[in-house]
């Protein structure tokens, strides 16, 4: 039963670091298309 809950939460903290990785990609690429949109947008 132990063992079952230790992999759930590991599953868990896979799935949300995973996420948050995803996340903080888009937040860049928006980032950074702000960024290159006002440089060529001169």
């Amino acid at each position: 039963m132990h063992d079952v809950h230790q992999q759930d939460l590991a599953a868990r903290r896979q799935r949300a670091r995973r996420t948050a990785l995803w996340v903080g990609a888009v937040a860049i690429l928006v980032y950074v298309g702000f960024i290159l949109s006002g440089v060529l947008g001169r």
